[in-house]
């Protein structure tokens, strides 16, 4: 039970929820960029949430599949064939051994994730399958899939061999991907102010929530390096590292801010400028490098209301999924 990379795609790695618990260590959470399609896929597949699965960057790869299986497609909206045929994304899809996945380039989005019922049976590393490939860890040292490996699957939740469902064909429903993945550059970035937001002059408080900035063909899943209107402090500042977290600002000597992505180190010594709210990470996550962004400031109690409502809502949908795919 097992599936061969054919061709690995520009940037496809083994990601779940995250490594938590080991910042006192040194090392980073890693994990999905976009945790809710992951989630997502992982329903549709009939996994739990946290299952590893496979994140897919820009463009995707081909896959051999060399047993039967149960598999799902969640997040950015790539050109999928299976035997050569176009399939649709958001729905539970049944393969058959020797079946060949492609993926071609994502658009819109830049992520997409693909769970296969039972997982992908890699062994955990600190408590998680997460592949870190800043810091080379995970699943197959953490680096990106090459061409010519095979990974493993592992069992579903009711301990069988993962397997198409029972009818040889798709099912005849799907989830509408509209409440859950949104990549329209178009629509800004909702912002916390941060522990240092008083410390940027009068000009740069103003403009980080006016000016349009340029995501930087460098960045990736460590940071979103973001060119445009230079931001700057009203005085010096002297500061020691301190914790940082997914979708922190931070502002460099350069005036050029970053946000910190899913690799992001466990600390940082930049002033923290800002946070993204937790609501908006899987939006901006789904910003491709040369698309613009603009901000705009939420406060921290209606960020909080709004994470809750979307993971209560994203609970019952996950729910539901699990109900339909026991019918």
């Amino acid at each position: 039970m097992s599936v061969t990379v054919l061709k690995p795609g520009l940037l496809t790695t083994l990601q779940d929820r995250g490594r938590f618990g080991h910042a006192a260590l040194g090392v980073g959470s890693s994990g999905a960029m976009d945790g809710v399609a992951l989630r997502l896929a992982n329903a549709l597949a009939g996994n739990d949430d946290g299952a590893a699965a496979l994140e897919i960057s820009l463009l995707g790869p081909r896959l051999r599949f060399d047993s039967d299986a149960a598999i799902a497609l969640a997040g950015a909206e790539f050109a999928v064939r299976l035997d050569g045929r176009p399939i649709a994304m958001w729905q539970p899809l049944a393969v058959r051994a020797g079946s060949e996945l492609d993926l071609g380039a994502a658009r819109p989005g830049a992520r997409g994730y693909l769970a296969v019922a039972g997982g992908f049976a890699v062994e955990p590393i600190l408590d998680s399958r997460a592949s870190d490939v800043n810091a080379g860890l995970g699943p197959l040292g953490g680096r990106p899939l090459r061409a010519g490996d095979v990974l493993d699957l592992g069992r579903t939740r009711d301990g069988r061999d993962p397997g198409p469902p029972a009818k040889d064909r798709h099912p005849p429903w799907s989830l509408d991907p509209r409440p859950w993945f949104d990549a329209d550059p178009a629509r800004p970035i909702r912002l916390v102010r941060g522990k240092h937001f008083d410390a940027l002059d009068a000009v740069s408080r103003t403009t980080l929530f006016e000016a349009s900035f340029r995501i930087e063909a460098d960045s990736n899943r460590v940071g979103f390096r973001l060119d445009g209107a230079r931001l700057a402090l009203a005085g010096p500042l002297e500061l020691v590292s301190e914790p940082a977290a997914f979708g922190t600002v931070q502002l460099p000597p350069s005036g050029q801010p970053i946000v910190l992505m899913a690799e992001h180190p466990p600390t940082g010594g930049y002033p923290r400028i800002a946070q993204v709210a937790a609501i908006d990470l899987p939006r901006l996550a789904q910003r491709r490098p040369g698309e613009r962004v603009r901000f705009r400031e939420i406060g921290l109690d209606e960020a909080q209301t709004r994470y809750l409502a979307r993971e209560h809502a994203l609970a019952r949908l996950i729910d539901t999924i699990a109900a339909r795919l026991a019918e």
